[in-house]
């Protein structure tokens, strides 16, 4: 028998159920680790660490659920607050030509592998915002208002993001295309 969030939720508050809780973590934390490694440019310990972080925060936090969003919504929420603050205290801004020289030193014969390496590094172009609107709507299969309610920004902007983002992919892959189509070496 699925037991629904809500009554998990409730549960948890009212009687201090851990188990209930522990539901809810077994639930939620593939999907939760999926969307934070994306947003973690493929960190999987990092992602791992953030929503482990984001689980006991949202459990402490747990009283104050309104229920107006999902449990989904709100731990999400909740775990992309903590890694863009992880990013503001942590992380120093990447070394653009560090990370072209790497990608270039691990090129791969492959189709498949060229064209992973080629939307990674197209990605890494577009703003974080733009990469994060994407992720959201693409990969997690979010609504344009769900995406807009996650990043807190009405949703115009969130479509905005999304048609810059893909404008700006377009060209980038298409330059890269056509280099890699005239050089020689590949």
């Amino acid at each position: 028998m699925d037991i629904p969030d809500k009554e998990l939720i409730a549960r948890a508050v009212k009687h201090q159920d851990r188990h209930a809780y522990s539901q809810l973590v077994r639930r939620h934390q593939s999907r939760l680790r999926q969307a934070l490694r994306n947003l973690c440019n493929g960190d999987d310990a990092l992602a791992d660490d953030m929503a482990q972080e984001a689980f006991i925060k949202a459990y402490k936090a747990l009283p104050g659920f309104k229920g107006q969003a999902q449990f989904f919504t709100w731990l999400y929420q909740i775990a992309r607050n903590q890694l863009m603050s992880h990013y503001r205290k942590k992380l120093p801004e990447p070394d653009s030509e560090k990370v072209d020289r790497l990608n270039a030193d691990t090129a791969s014969d492959e189709t498949c592998e060229l064209t992973r390496r080629d939307l990674h590094r197209a990605m890494s172009q577009l703003s974080a915002a733009q990469r994060e609107a994407l992720h959201l709507t693409y990969q997690l299969g979010h609504s344009n208002e769900e995406a807009a309610r996650l990043m807190q920004v009405p949703e115009g902007t969130i479509k905005s993001h999304i048609l810059r983002g893909k404008a700006k992919l377009k060209t980038l892959l298409q330059d890269w295309q056509g280099e890699t189509s005239h050089d020689p070496a590949r």
